[in-house]
């Protein structure tokens, strides 16, 4: 990519970064001084501003640039897009705060349209999963990698998909949002294993086999960062779907014991 590739790039990924702040930050000032509700969470404004944070980490400024020219820098950027931001943007229910500040109207149209059959098929673990990883794995195991370096709109589609991705990966997994289309504890962590599985055999694929134009070491390199960094934000994702499976399954204990 040329520099005024990166201009642009820098440019929409900072705007979009600083206006979904804004709105957030926003809602939370208008919601809360409305006082029919409970005061909205500094904790979870903070991770939403995290999340975007780190997510423009990943797509503007110096990290965004070495990792066109270093495998390992373009790996800790798809941790970050991919991942951890996702994951502390969830955390911050941000479909929550949507539906508080909208007026009913328009929050009962959300409503329907959260529940509709589209949203349905998309927040499937197994169709996240799908997207998620199978994305990656069409990523790193075509030209489609050494493609996205040298065509702006490719990097820019890929990069967004690589967010959205995640974060439908994660919403499917561990539901801090409203959720309409509900799947069992069981059923969530089975698909769970089976994408930790596949996202950890690629990563040792990419370790054997670098993807077109990466040098070998930077594969490597690259392959371990994805495999020791992707297991440790998925403890995240592990630590909170069972604490809510445990959570759950607490009343009917008491129940019993009673």
């Amino acid at each position: 990519m040329h520099d005024a590739h990166f201009l642009l790039t820098d440019f929409l990924f900072s705007i979009s970064a600083f206006l979904a702040i804004a709105l957030y930050i926003g809602a939370v000032i208008i919601t809360n001084r409305r006082g029919r509700l409970r005061k909205w969470s500094w904790l979870r404004t903070a991770s939403f501003v995290a999340g975007v944070l780190l997510a423009a980490a990943a797509l503007v400024g110096p990290l965004a640039r070495l990792s066109h020219a270093d495998f390992t820098a373009h790996m800790a950027g798809h941790l970050l897009l991919g991942m951890l931001a996702p994951l502390l943007i969830a955390l911050a229910a941000p479909m929550t705060l949507l539906l508080r500040f909208l007026n009913v109207r328009l929050a009962r149209k959300l409503s329907r349209l959260l529940q509709s059959p589209f949203i349905g098929f998309y927040t499937n673990p197994v169709v996240a999963s799908v997207l998620n990883i199978g994305g990656l794995w069409l990523l790193y195991t075509t030209d489609l990698y050494s493609a996205m370096h040298s065509s702006l709109l490719l990097h820019i589609i890929i990069h967004v998909h690589v967010f959205l991705a995640g974060y439908l990966f994660t919403i499917s997994l561990v539901y801090i949002d409203p959720v309409f289309h509900r799947f069992s504890y069981t059923y969530r962590t089975v698909v769970f294993i089976l994408a930790l599985a596949t996202h950890g055999i690629l990563s040792k694929f990419i370790y054997a086999y670098p993807p077109t134009g990466v040098p070998i070491e930077e594969a490597r390199n690259g392959g371990m960062l994805m495999y020791y960094g992707g297991d440790a934000i998925d403890l995240l994702l592990i630590f909170i779907l069972f604490r809510h499976w445990y959570q759950s399954a607490r009343p009917l204990r008491v129940g019993k014991a009673v």
